[in-house]
This record gives C-alpha cells, sequence and structure tokens, in this order.
C-alpha cells in the first residue's frame, strides 16, 4: 500500500464510499468496461487504509468499504447509473487522476474537486454534433463506394435521424422507441435517393445514414466483461446492444415497407 497523505488521513469510510461510487458511476456511464473501473477503484484505495469490495451492474454500483485497521467500520452504499454513453475523454482524464493519487501527485479531496470539475465541463454544441456525425455518415457513404450525390442524402438523412433521437430522449421519450423513430426518419430520407434514382448508388447512401445508431461501445463491452468474468454484466450489455440494432431493423423496415423499397 501506498503512503497515504497526510490530509487524507481523517476522511471517514462514508465519505470514501461515495468518492468510489462517484468514480464508478462516472466510468460506468461514460463507457467503460468493468475491469478498467475495478483497476481505477483498486488504485484509489491502495492509497488508503480501506478495503473496497464492488459489484458493477448495468443499472447500479453497490461497493462495500472496509477498514483495515477497524474491520467493524465498515460502509456499504449503492448508487443508480443514470445513462449509458461514450465519452472516451472523461474516461482518460478519470484514468488520469488515479493515477496522479497513486502516485501521491494529489490528495483524496484534490481528486474530489477534479471529479466535479469533469462532470461541470461544457460539452461540444448539440448543432456541431449533428453536423459532424452528418459529415462522417456522408464521407462513410463516399468510403463505401457512393457518388457525391449519395452522400449528400447520407448526411442530410443522418443529420436528422440523429436529430430526431436526441429530441426524443430530451423529452422523456424511451430510447428504444426513439431509435426506432431515427431509424425509420434516416430510411426515409436516404430513400428517396433510391426512389428518385438521384445518386449511382443510393443504395449505399441508405446503409450508411443508419450508421451512427450503432451501439459499437456496448457491444464491444460485453465481449471484454464475458472474456474477464463480469458475466452478468457482459450479457446485460449485449441485451442492450443487441435490442438497439433490433430497434433500428424495425425502423427501416417500416420506412422501406412505406415508401416501396423492395430490392434493398
Amino acid at each position: 500500500m501506498e503512503n497515504v497523505l497526510p490530509e487524507d488521513k481523517g476522511m471517514s469510510a462514508t465519505k470514501f464510499a461515495d468518492l468510489i461510487l462517484e468514480v464508478s458511476t462516472i466510468l460506468l456511464e461514460s463507457g467503460a468496461h468493468c475491469e478498467r473501473i475495478n483497476r481505477n477503484v483498486q488504485r484509489i484505495a491502495d492509497t488508503t487504509c480501506f478495503k473496497v469490495e464492488m459489484l458493477l451492474s448495468f443499472t447500479a454500483v453497490s461497493v462495500t468499504v472496509t477498514d483495515r485497521e477497524n474491520p467493524e467500520n465498515t460502509v456499504t452504499g449503492n448508487k443508480r447509473v443514470r445513462h449509458h454513453g461514450a465519452h472516451f475523454g472523461v474516461l482518460t482524464n478519470t484514468s488520469l487522476l488515479t493515477w496522479k493519487l497513486f502516485e501521491n501527485k494529489i490528495s483524496l479531496g484534490e481528486l474530489e474537486n477534479c471529479l466535479n470539475e469533469i462532470k461541470a465541463a461544457p460539452k461540444h454544441p448539440v448543432w456541431l454534433i449533428r453536423v459532424f456525425i452528418g459529415v462522417a455518415c456522408g464521407c462513410l457513404c463516399l468510403l463505401a463506394g457512393g457518388d457525391w450525390m449519395d452522400g449528400a442524402f447520407a448526411f442530410i438523412a443522418s443529420l436528422m435521424g440523429l436529430t430526431v433521437r436526441q429530441e426524443m430522449v430530451k423529452k422523456g421519450f424511451n430510447l428504444m422507441v426513439a431509435v426506432v423513430c431515427s431509424a425509420f426518419a434516416t430510411t426515409t430520407i436516404s430513400g428517396m435517393n433510391v426512389l428518385f434514382g438521384c445518386g449511382l448508388s443510393p443504395d449505399i447512401s441508405v446503409a450508411t445514414a443508419v450508421l451512427f445508431l450503432i451501439p459499437g461501445v456496448p457491444l464491444i463491452n460485453c465481449i471484454i466483461d464475458l472474456l474477464e468474468g463480469y458475466i452478468p454484466t457482459g450479457i446485460a450489455r449485449g441485451a442492450f446492444g443487441g435490442f438497439i440494432l433490433l430497434c433500428i431493423a424495425i425502423g427501416m423496415f417500416m420506412s422501406m415497407s412505406l415508401i416501396g423499397i423492395n430490392n434493398f
């Protein structure tokens, strides 16, 4: 165990448990797999006199903190996971903070303050995210063999589809319903390219416009968690990602049936 900074010796088990829960949920909500969360938490625990046992699930985190010098001083806490996203900047910055703590460059109090700064950091403007998602899907269309007109349809369709999903989630709609509607809107717009034959490969614009909906991070983390022994969480992440894929397929099927695309 590393040397403990003087200002960290007075931290209570309850406050330390709250800090561990905060770190764990930030990492889980930002797209970290379970073993990465566990490594960061144990790195923090190794700088203190506390032993940490943790249970990670898809919807909540549970930790038990025990004072090694006084085993009767034990605290258990739980915290709900609000959402599952992907923010690699948060993952990197949080991991760097735990390393700084491990190397005695910062105290637990400073770690807590830095975590609050990470949570309060300004996010990218919504319109900028929508534009660059559209650009990404348009470029994927070009790389897949579409021409500039196909790319333009993929750009507009993905931009509008992302807008539909974001606005529906913002208004409190179920995520899966939002994905179905987003896939429907995206395919309907890109399907106009198929109906009117504006581009050389309109089917490519339909296929690439919905790629922003693919749940890549949950599916990758599902495989990692299963390989590393976090079976329940891995299965939950796989089911979450698989159901999103099903919702994408439902939205695309509804749109193609409506506008009459039969040879996709």
